[in-house]
């Protein structure tokens, strides 16, 4: 009798010691790939600090973008004007957070070739749709929902793109856009911040930024 039972001890011990080593394995897994990614965008961002051409945004602001989009946990954003991918880069890590996607526009085939192996090398590629097309034509074309935007094209488009995309934003959803203080940026500032459904505020830290969220359709 005291056999027996040792023996079913032994078993649930057993048990018990594989179960924890095994949540403990899946823990790590589940936590390895945002670790990973974390340290391969950070190390990649340290190696371009100062390379960034191509009308690429500073890194100041895409870090504001960054935290826009895990503040207020958003997954699908669009981005107009890819250029060489830095803002791109900092949309994608955070939507990696998220589980997020990008869809990213860009005219210039050199610039989206470049953007796409940046987009590798930062490692955040599974989280970006990169297009290579006109976005006054694709723009209009894109399918909702969609909860962030990140304008940063040809200024005096600005709120073409903005009419396009408003009926696809969610409420609560944000658009931003880049070097209001230009000529064609101002213009749209003047437009969006008079719209009553946005709240539309200004951050100077780097080039510009205007951040319009949706109140109401």
């Amino acid at each position: 009798m005291k056999t027996h039972v040792c023996i079913q001890v032994a078993v649930l011990l057993a048990i018990i010691l594989v179960t924890g080593c095994t949540h403990d394995k899946v823990f790590t897994q589940d936590s390895r790939p945002e670790n990973e990614i974390d340290k391969k965008v950070n190390e990649f961002l340290k190696s371009k600090a100062y390379g960034w051409r191509d009308m690429n945004v500073p890194a100041s602001d895409g870090k504001l973008l960054f935290d826009i989009i895990v503040k207020n946990n958003y997954k699908n954003a669009v981005e107009i004007g890819t250029s060489t991918g830095h803002s791109g880069i900092w949309i994608a890590w955070a939507l990696s957070k998220t589980g997020g996607r990008l869809i990213t526009i860009e005219i210039d085939e050199h610039r989206h070739k470049e953007a796409l192996a940046n987009f590798e090398r930062a490692g955040v590629a599974k989280y970006v749709d990169a297009r290579l097309a006109d976005a006054h034509e694709l723009v209009p074309k894109l399918s909702g929902p969609i909860d962030f935007v990140f304008s940063d094209a040809d200024k005096n488009w600005y709120i073409n793109y903005f009419k396009a995309l408003d009926p696809k934003l969610i409420i609560g959803g944000c658009f931003t856009s880049h070097n209001i203080g230009m000529y064609g940026g101002r213009e749209f500032y003047d437009y969006v911040s008079r719209l009553p459904n946005y709240k539309t505020t200004t951050d100077y830290r780097g080039a510009g930024m205007s951040v319009s969220y949706k109140t109401a359709e």
